[in-house]
């Protein structure tokens, strides 16, 4: 049978469209850059020198991998597509920085059902301009052109992110004492976890059916701006918490809220105690808590309720550790305890106690 000289154009797959996304994002991908990175964009493989790790005594190797969920259903919908990279990188390298890991360098996953020349751009532009902002080089990543798998305008991301750290100064639970305070760090907004929650509630038809245009006075703002708001980078202070503070654990605040994410650190013969009472959430948060009519427990365990990330400091580095937070543009303050379990708790259980003002 004969075939048409473009028969993969014909299938839906333009590897022109491809070749362009990738001349208009080589610029962003570049900003990026590291000094340890070898070549750069085309080849099979990122190249990145690791001759630096020579300096260490023991030097561990960390990596994460995610997405950034349903968020990406609002940035199709609201066609704004240059902020999801700064979800993507969120949720990958500040998982890394959790252990006092220096990310080092990221690859990327982008799927379509089409390829927009401009649109893949500005994804990668956004994840470009974030691993700036997290010190981290983007190496490399891939296009993939689905069609027939998913619709012309539908898309997805992935990333992963690989880190180093000394064994030595490795951050977790086995640093983790009684009378260890609990420093909470402010999250720009919902970030990029419980968008299933949120659209099922404010979206959908079965919810409150709210458009993405809408303006919510509650918020100073459209809906689709607000749900849009980046997800807030931690890297670089929370690095400066694990190398000039004695600070022996953090918490990425993701999927599961604040109280599931902060026992993953938090060590079987200690409990911790939060005070809700220090500080109320952002409005996003009240408004789906109340147009969904959501039990604020259900809220808890999906949504991060204005915390995204919560370090346990020892007393004697705390003011040190706010000093650090709000000189690096992050919004801090202490919001409860580690002690030694009582008789009757449950084994390195995390206890949200009081009320949010005005909730």
């Amino acid at each position: 049978m004969n075939q048409p000289e473009n028969a993969y154009a014909a299938a839906g797959v333009s590897i022109e469209a491809a070749d362009r996304a990738i001349d208009l994002m080589k610029g962003w991908v570049e900003k990026s850059r590291r000094p340890e990175v070898i070549g750069g964009l085309g080849g099979f493989a990122g190249l990145f020198d690791a001759s630096a790790l020579k300096a260490y005594d023991r030097p561990v190797l960390a990596t994460s991998t995610d997405g950034v969920g349903t968020k990406v259903a609002i940035a199709q919908a609201f066609d704004k597509h240059d902020t999801i990279g700064f979800d993507l990188v969120g949720m990958v390298v500040d998982d890394l920085v959790v252990c006092g890991a220096e990310p080092l360098f990221m690859t990327d996953y982008i799927a379509t059902g089409r390829v927009v020349p401009e649109r893949i751009a500005a994804i990668v532009k956004g994840i470009a301009e974030a691993c700036v902002e997290a010190g981290c080089a983007l190496v490399g990543g891939e296009i993939a052109e689905h069609p027939g798998l998913l619709g012309p305008d539908d898309y997805d991301v992935a990333g992963a992110t690989t880190g180093v750290v000394e064994a030595e100064q490795m951050l977790g639970p086995g640093r983790v004492r009684p009378g260890d305070v609990v420093i909470a760090m402010k999250s720009s907004g919902v970030h990029s976890n419980g968008y299933s929650l949120v659209r099922h509630v404010l979206l959908s038809e079965a919810g409150a059916g709210w458009s993405l245009d809408r303006h919510v006075d509650e918020l100073g703002r459209t809906l689709g701006e607000e749900l849009l708001t980046p997800t807030k980078l931690y890297t670089k202070p929370s690095l400066r918490l694990a190398r000039e503070t004695a600070t022996h654990a953090m918490a990425h605040v993701t999927g599961g809220g604040l109280a599931a994410n902060l026992e993953r650190v938090v060590p079987a013969e200690l409990t911790v105690t939060i005070d809700r009472g220090t500080w109320t959430p952002l409005p996003v948060f009240d408004v789906v808590r109340q147009a969904g009519d959501v039990a604020q427990a259900d809220v808890e365990a999906t949504l991060n309720c204005g915390v995204g990330m919560v370090a346990l400091t020892d007393p004697g580095s705390v003011d040190a550790a706010l000093a650090i937070l709000a000189e690096t543009g992050v919004e801090a303050w202490v919001a409860g305890e580690v002690r030694a379990l009582a008789d009757g708790e449950r084994a390195g259980s995390v206890n949200l106690v009081g009320q949010h003002p005005g909730w």
